[in-house]
């Protein structure tokens, strides 16, 4: 434990905050009253510190074996200059990627998928409203002018989705994911669209009908509480947004969610995939035990693909790609906003998730997401992973056939109504 020690102590003076810890037994390491403290009171997850396992430090406070205090911001500091490898460097031989889409398989089913997002997002609507803007828009936002405030900027982003897609009055609009409506309610009362969400969520499924008859909207905007595989339509849909959702769908079900996009989708529409991907082609997902903090207390069951991916399986299912756009530093801004807002206001949320789960799972769940929040933003920061919206297009039946003056599809040959 002396060479762990030491080997630690050495990189403790090169980090950018000076760190204070104190050992089991009551040993102090680094600096006096440092801007971060940690506390141990097992051997074992100091020797995690200390190799970087950075996720089993999280568990640990999680568990109340490690105390730590300071600002989240100093803390992510810290824990990427800890890191003795990056998270990337996970690459998986062939048999573990075998066995990781056999377990993928296994764990999206229509009845685990279901429970899943129930552990994430019915946590307590309460909970989520300290810290996300007012209309809960749980996805990265878009700060289209630097000096925007989080609630503009969330809205610059539905706004974005909804030009991607060239929304038109009297369309037909599926939100697969709908979250608390954010999305689903912009496209209907900015662009006069036809809106249909679903989620699997009971909480927000709940909270959006009450939006959708408190605004009079119950003729021409309706939620489900269903599952994407699931939904049977008379006819097509003319567009299509996923936003923040399909990084739930898992490796194996890839084909089949773009696959059932495309049977929605009528020829010639377009569909919105917004989504986090990995930073790696190869690795199964994020190292240092990052991967498996999440998978345990946050997003059980998440499965994250690179972009590559995602646009081959997209194209296997039929879908054009015919834009691509990395907002990965927006995403970063997005989690340190929601971390902001929620460590201004710790205590409150205590009181709020005591008196939705009790005190002591209440006081974990708290633990838990604040260091998820902040150590997503780190994440961001650092590029281990990405943020892509991809618009794509169930082809034209006449592709190619030359009906379309000088085009070979209905897309427009500029961006301009995007950025107009």
């Amino acid at each position: 434990m002396d060479a762990l020690i030491q080997a630690i102590e050495s990189r403790l003076d090169r980090l950018p905050v000076k760190v204070s810890l104190r050992l089991p037994g009551g040993r102090q390491v680094g600096a006096d009253g440092g801007a971060v403290r940690l506390a141990f009171d097992e051997w074992s997850d100091f020797a995690r510190l200390a190799t970087g396992q950075i996720g089993r430090v999280a568990e640990a406070y999680v568990e109340k074996r490690v105390d730590i205090q300071g600002r989240a911001r100093d803390l992510m500091a810290v824990a990427a200059g800890l890191l003795t490898a990056s998270p990337l460097d996970n690459e998986e031989p062939w048999w573990a990627r075998m066995r990781r889409r056999a377990l993928s398989l296994a764990k999206h089913t229509p009845q685990r998928d279901a429970r899943q997002i129930e552990f994430h997002y019915d946590v307590s609507d309460d909970f989520y409203a300290l810290w996300l803007d007012a209309r809960r828009v749980y996805s990265c936002a878009y700060f289209r002018e630097a000096q925007m405030s989080l609630a503009q900027a969330q809205e610059a982003k539905l706004d974005l989705i909804c030009r991607k897609l060239m929304l038109a009055p009297g369309e037909r609009f599926l939100d697969i994911g709908a979250g608390w409506g954010g999305l689903l309610l912009w496209a209907a009362e900015h662009y006069g669209v036809d809106a249909t969400g679903i989620t699997l969520s009971k909480n927000q499924h709940a909270y959006v009908q009450r939006l959708i008859d408190e605004r009079g909207l119950a003729g021409r905007v309706r939620i489900h509480l269903r599952d994407y595989r699931q939904l049977e339509v008379d006819r097509p849909f003319d567009k299509i947004a996923s936003v923040g959702m399909f990084e739930h769908v898992g490796l194996a079900n890839m084909p089949t969610y773009f696959a059932t996009i495309r049977r929605l989708l009528r020829r010639g529409g377009l569909v919105m995939n917004h989504g986090i991907t990995a930073g790696s082609l190869e690795a199964g997902q994020l190292g240092a035990g990052m991967g498996d903090f999440i998978d345990k207390y946050i997003f059980p069951g998440g499965e994250l693909l690179h972009v590559s991916r995602v646009l081959r399986d997209a194209a296997t299912a039929g879908l054009e790609m015919v834009d691509t756009e990395n907002l990965r530093p927006h995403y970063a801004r997005t989690l340190w906003a929601w971390s902001d807002a929620l460590e201004a206001q710790l205590d409150h949320a205590q009181a709020v998730l005591a008196r939705e789960a009790g005190e002591e799972q209440g006081a974990r769940v708290l633990r838990a997401y604040r260091l998820y929040l902040a150590g997503c933003a780190m994440t961001f920061e650092q590029g281990w992973v990405a943020l892509h919206q991809i618009l794509a297009t169930h082809p034209d039946e006449d592709l190619g056939t030359g009906s379309l003056p000088g085009a070979q599809s209905s897309y427009p040959f500029t961006r301009d109504h995007v950025y107009r």
